[in-house]
């Protein structure tokens, strides 16, 4: 068992406990040979893949360190060497005094967007860097973000990344990455990627400021995976102008994502992200032509005068000659007024955030009666308002006219489901319009 005062390697004395990362517990030790401060990772048995030691777990050490060595960044904690302790292989890196950003939330809350801002500028460039190098993180998540007194910040624990490529240490099936931060194609059984990194950065930069991530927490793992496999977030109520960034972060189809390079330049800016261009093309029915209906309305009636005279002939065949009276003319009325089945499904509109050239909405799907599978939803955006993020659903807009449809993930619905998106906009303040919920 390794105790404070240890010395590993012959020079790393163990000062104390620093924390645990992916696949082992971390000490703050001394070295005396350069005379400097540092973190040495020790291995836990219990932490390697599979519960296995040995070459397995040796390998898996070597393998963090060769792809953290490759990484240089002012924001990506530095790997110094690789040593051996008690015949286990231990990873010595750079020291930082630090809180992690999940301790800070801790203490804190829920940070400004501002503060959240310049945290995910920092991390994201240290991300690229790790990209532009062939390297996946994979556990991008408020734990990884070191953040010094000077406001420092550094990611760490790439101790279930992996370089593009290279076999996978999770073969075995367990799933590497914490799931209220994982991407949805990854919780889905997916590899993860680059995109699968932006998605858990911006799933980090939420929890900053909402104060959970984007799918909620939840000690049943399998239930929780289930929830982000839908991709269906819970919008962002208090994130204000960093709201639009997120959404572009959290998009479910990792295509629609940013690169890590992009997601840096745009937290660092304050750049206002591309406007939302719905996948599904708009659909706009041409106007009908007038002569349409009277066409229609002639035909039936010529149709129902040759019913009744053959009725009328069918009935008379067989009796006496008898003068018939003309038969009245049919008058077909100019209009018909059908009824239309009660609604079985309901929408509530709120406004969930604005600033002064745009707002948040978020839409609320309720199932009346019966379960729905299928639903949209109508409403007329006011002039001088364009929506330029929309999340768990697929637009469709004619001018005006929006409607918005269930998404792949939410077309059956039980109860309730929602929707929601970032509206610009250069009028007055946004006013809660009528809208419409029509189900299938």
């Amino acid at each position: 068992m390794t105790n404070k005062d240890d010395l590993v390697a012959g020079r790393y004395r163990l000062a104390g406990r620093i924390g645990r990362g992916a696949m082992g517990v971390v000490w703050r030790a001394y070295d005396e040979r350069l005379d400097r401060t540092v973190a040495v990772k020790l291995l836990s048995f219990d932490a390697a893949l599979g519960g296995t030691e040995g070459e397995q777990a040796d390998a898996r050490v070597m393998r963090e360190a060769r792809l953290a060595a490759r990484i240089q960044h002012p924001n990506a904690i530095q790997v110094h060497d690789v040593v051996e302790h008690d015949g286990r292989p231990c990873l010595v890196m750079e020291y930082l005094p630090s809180e992690s950003l999940s301790a800070v939330l801790n203490d804190r809350g829920a940070l400004p967007a501002d503060e959240v801002a310049r945290i995910g500028a920092q991390i994201a460039g240290a991300l690229a860097a790790a990209h532009d190098v062939g390297i996946v993180h994979r556990d991008v998540k408020p734990d990884n973000v070191l953040i010094a007194p000077d406001g420092t910040v550094k990611i760490t624990d790439f101790g279930i990344s992996r370089a593009v490529g290279d076999a996978t240490m999770t073969s075995n099936g367990i799933i590497a990455g914490t799931p209220a931060f994982l991407a949805p194609e990854v919780a889905d059984g997916g590899k993860a990627g680059f995109p699968s990194d932006v998605y858990s950065l911006g799933s980090t930069l939420y929890a900053a400021t909402e104060g959970t991530p984007p799918f909620g927490v939840d000690e049943n793992t399998i239930a929780l995976l289930r929830k982000v496999s839908t991709g269906e977030i819970r919008p962002p109520y208090q994130s204000g102008a960093l709201s639009p960034l997120l959404l572009w972060l959290l998009r479910a189809d990792p295509s629609e994502r940013p690169s890590m390079r992009e997601a840096e330049e745009y937290l660092a800016t304050g750049k206002r992200p591309p406007e939302f261009q719905p996948r599904t093309a708009t659909m706009t029915l041409p106007p009908p032509k007038p002569r349409k209906r009277g066409v229609w309305l002639a035909a039936a009636a010529v149709l129902l005068v040759a019913i009744g005279l053959v009725v009328g002939l069918a009935i008379n065949r067989g009796q006496p000659s008898q003068p018939q009276a003309l038969p009245e003319p049919l008058i077909v009325p100019s209009s018909t007024t059908t009824s239309r089945p009660q609604s079985t499904c309901e929408a509530d509109y709120r406004i969930t955030n604005s600033w002064p050239d745009g707002y948040e909405a978020l839409v609320t799907v309720r199932a009346k009666a019966t379960r729905l599978n299928g639903w949209t939803v109508s409403w007329t955006l006011p002039g001088g308002q364009r929506i330029t993020n929309l999340w768990n659903g697929t637009l469709s807009q004619d001018g005006t006219s929006i409607q918005v449809a269930a998404a792949q993930w939410n077309t059956a619905v039980e109860s309730s489901t929602s929707f929601g998106f970032i509206a610009g906009t250069t009028g007055p303040n946004p006013v809660k319009p009528d809208v419409t919920c029509t189900a299938r």
